[in-house]
């Protein structure tokens, strides 16, 4: 089953509980997201990005994972 964007949000947030999180997209298959958390200063944008698929625990991999496309945004507030 598709996730929908609050599901997203809602996983991100236990993991970013003060970041900035937007995510968008209505097919429940292609979503964005853009994080911004304090978390990530001083880490590449790989590194970054890396600790949001963490926090999505598993729901991109494979063929059947519940999220196939996740265009993301991450960075430390300014």
């Amino acid at each position: 089953m598709p996730m929908q964007a609050h599901e997203i949000e809602s996983l991100l947030r236990e993991s970013f509980p003060d970041a900035t999180i937007e995510v968008q997209g209505d097919d429940g298959v292609h979503m964005a997201a853009m994080v911004v958390d304090a978390s990530f200063k001083g880490k590449n944008r790989v590194q970054q990005q890396r600790a949001v698929y963490a926090a999505l625990k598993g729901k991109m991999d494979g063929p059947s994972g519940e999220l196939h496309a996740l265009a993301l945004t991450t960075k430390a507030p300014e």
